[in-house]
């Protein structure tokens, strides 16, 4: 696994996803591509059910192994969860991936602020 070099980027592309509905299954929601370095500034989740509670779940997989950044956090009724930041300071290397969870489908959304850095 070849990181970029951070001293000499060619590029940082500014990007966003968005699951408006999470399922209660795992999803994966950013694999970093070969050669790349994706900075994570920031995973918002919103809990689009007005009536209920639900949980999130955040990991990353690397290597067949998973490293929970969140695990069964609760995010009431209506409310919002900043789930990560870019004060944080978390990057993703090349063919990591970022995946969620929620308890409930229709329950919350996510949105994903990052970088995608590359010294080609």
């Amino acid at each position: 696994m070849a990181n970029p070099n951070v001293v000499a980027v060619t590029s940082i592309l500014a990007k966003t996803v968005l699951d408006a509905d999470v399922a209660a299954s795992a999803v994966t929601l950013l694999t970093c591509a070969s050669d790349k370095l994706c900075k994570i500034n920031s995973l918002v989740i919103a809990n689009i059910d007005g009536t209920n509670s639900a949980t999130i779940s955040v990991w990353i997989s690397r290597s067949s192994a998973d490293h929970y950044l969140l695990k069964t956090v609760a995010v009431a009724a209506d409310a919002t969860l900043v789930a990560l930041d870019k004060n944080m300071g978390l990057y993703l290397n090349e063919s990591d991936v970022l995946k969620i969870q929620a308890s409930a489908a229709g329950d919350l959304s996510a949105v994903l602020s990052y970088e995608e850095i590359d010294d080609a």
